[in-house]
């Protein structure tokens, strides 16, 4: 819609000048008009957290330094099996930098809720960095042992442990709270995103260039989110606490116990990930079991899943409220289940796509309500240790799903495994929809 008075004079047709065809012609006109101006609306309604000049800051560091650290996790594998030849230390590194954030993260919590979480964050930022940096240079030296990878992983897996809370609790005080949901979608975006491009210019400078660049790269990459760090206008610092560590943590879990809401948001996240993950962590036993294929079958499977990721944060990017999420939510958990029984029935490949599709746009749009809801009726005085808290089921929910599924899995083809899995997600959301309404009714 255009203001200028100038442009109002010109369609402001008489009747009595022009029959009874005006007033048509006049709504053909203003028709049109109105077409761009209701796209630039939905465009603003889904990009409404970049409104902020503190939460734009703080997505283009944070996207900037993703991509880097995946091109660093392309490179890094490659090394590690390069070096050892073996999947076990493959898999003992990807534990290694995962264990810390299990066992410390409960802690990071507690510190991001009596410390200023933007000094948290920057710890954490020049901690990954500099290790960033030594394995270039390690790299540069003609590294040969696989031992230094593994010690920096568990560094770097640590220095997260305390950052990831802080990230979680300041991110909420950047935006309005009726634009948190928004802000929480876009951040989904810069995750999903960089797991694309990240891996793709990782490949890349992998090929050409060689690890050492893809580990500078990524140490350069800090530089982006150190930057922003520094110059946002953080609303909220919280108050230093005289209560012992173990007090604080206490006092977070008691939070949460008293609310029975969140007790369920956080065990439906552990649920969700133990169950619905697998399907992704197993896409190339379809790959080559089901479909009799190699590796393009799962490039493209893994990216139908991606591309629904973007999708549905999208969706949820482009609601504009902040109360009524558990309904929509527990609706998308239902969508999820049906489109991963689906996917495991599925013996078509392009099919399989489309349900990969549909799946990660579901499971993308689950947990962005999912935390929205958790981040809305959380305090900014309780928000590190219950994000904490959350974070640690989130991520717990993986491993243990993995590992169980794959036991499973072992025995038994992955498929009915897998439909089994979309048929318990159905269940749970028909559990939280009909008869413990505690998330419906958020």
């Amino acid at each position: 819609m255009n203001d200028d008075p100038a442009l109002g004079s010109s369609i402001d047709f008489d009747p009595s000048d022009s029959g009874g065809g005006a007033d048509s012609s006049e709504e053909r006109l203003m028709g049109v008009l109105s077409q761009p101006a209701a796209e630039s609306r939905g465009l603003t309604r889904v990009f409404k957290g970049f409104h902020y000049r503190d939460f734009r800051l703080m997505w283009l560091g944070a996207c900037t330094s993703s991509i880097g650290t995946w091109m660093q996790n392309l490179a890094q594998a490659w090394l590690v099996y390069d070096i050892s030849g073996s999947a076990f230390y493959l898999g003992l590194d990807a534990f290694l930098a995962q264990l810390p954030i299990m066992l410390f993260s409960l802690f990071g919590g507690v510190f991001a809720d009596r410390t200023s979480r933007r000094k948290i964050l920057l710890i954490s930022q020049y901690i990954q960095m500099t290790n960033a940096f030594v394995l270039a240079i390690l790299m540069y030296s003609g590294l040969r042992h696989v031992w230094p990878i593994l010690a920096l992983s568990f560094v770097t897996g640590t220095a997260q442990s305390f950052g990831g809370p802080a990230y979680s609790a300041l991110v909420p005080t950047l935006v309005e709270p009726e634009d948190l949901p928004n802000a929480i979608a876009l951040n989904s975006i810069q995750f999903n995103l960089a797991r694309i491009i990240g891996p793709v210019l990782g490949g890349i400078a992998l090929k050409t260039l060689g690890a050492t660049w893809c580990f500078g790269l990524n140490g350069v990459s800090f530089v982006a989110v150190i930057v922003s760090l520094y110059m946002i206008r953080v609303r909220f610092d919280p108050k230093p606490n005289a209560e012992s560590v173990m007090a604080s943590m206490k006092s977070g879990f008691a939070f949460i116990r008293e609310r029975e809401a969140m007790v369920s948001l956080i065990f439906l996240a552990f649920s969700i990930t133990a169950l619905a993950f697998p399907m992704i962590a197993f896409l190339p036993v379809f790959a080559r079991s089901v479909f009799n294929s190699g590796s393009n079958a799962y490039s493209a499977l893994l990216a139908s899943s991606g591309l629904g990721s973007v999708t549905g944060a999208l969706i949820i990017a482009a609601m504009s409220r902040r109360k009524g999420l558990g309904k929509p939510a527990l609706s998308m958990l239902a969508i999820l289940g049906v489109t991963t029984t689906c996917f495991a029935l599925s013996k078509i490949v392009v099919l399989s796509c489309f349900f990969l599709f549909l799946s990660g746009a579901a499971m993308m749009s689950v947990f962005a309500l999912l935390i929205s809801m958790v981040q809305l009726i959380t305090p900014d005085d309780m928000r590190g240790r219950v994000m904490s808290v959350y974070n640690v089921a989130f991520r717990g929910g993986m491993p243990v799903g993995s590992i169980f599924i794959g036991a499973i899995i072992q025995r038994h083809r992955a498929p009915p495994v897998i439909a089994v899995n979309g048929v318990l997600l159905i269940l749970l959301a028909s559990y939280f929809l009909f008869i413990n309404r505690r998330i419906a009714g958020l």
